[in-house]
């Protein structure tokens, strides 16, 4: 094999491994890809950038889809020393338009509407709970 035909053939190889990376991470699953139509509907995030950032958000969904709120949850950003809370509400029923800091994050007249409640702490440590203010 002569050095040009090695050249092609490294160039080749490169090539390939950069088509094969790139599509990789251009196929990873998201929210997307999960069924029941998750729709953001509010969200907080504190301003705070050097200390710990607390995310809330309120979410709505089509169906009870335990598994896939979970996953949902898990799609959240997350930053280390801070806290997520993600409250899944059923499309249709009453729910939050903001959430707040704070031991109550909404207006309690709307926990009843509440399906689910997943969250995630400062030291990563996952919780999520079915129904959490019944």
């Amino acid at each position: 094999m002569t050095n040009k035909g090695r050249k092609y053939l490294l160039g080749a190889a490169v090539l390939g491994v950069l088509v094969w990376i790139i599509s990789q991470a251009v196929s990873q699953p998201g929210v997307q890809d999960l069924s029941g139509n998750f729709e953001e509907v509010a969200l907080y995030r504190n301003e705070n950038n050097t200390g710990p950032i607390i995310r809330i958000y309120a979410v709505t969904l089509t169906d009870t889809l335990w598994s896939q709120m979970e996953q949902y949850g898990n799609f959240m950003p997350h930053t280390k020393y801070g806290y997520t809370k993600v409250y899944f509400f059923l499309k249709g029923s009453p729910v939050p338009q903001q959430v707040s800091p704070g031991g109550e994050n909404f207006d309690p007249a709307l926990q009843k509407y509440c399906l689910a409640l997943y969250e995630k702490d400062a030291n990563g440590t996952v919780s999520f709970r079915k129904y959490p203010f019944l």
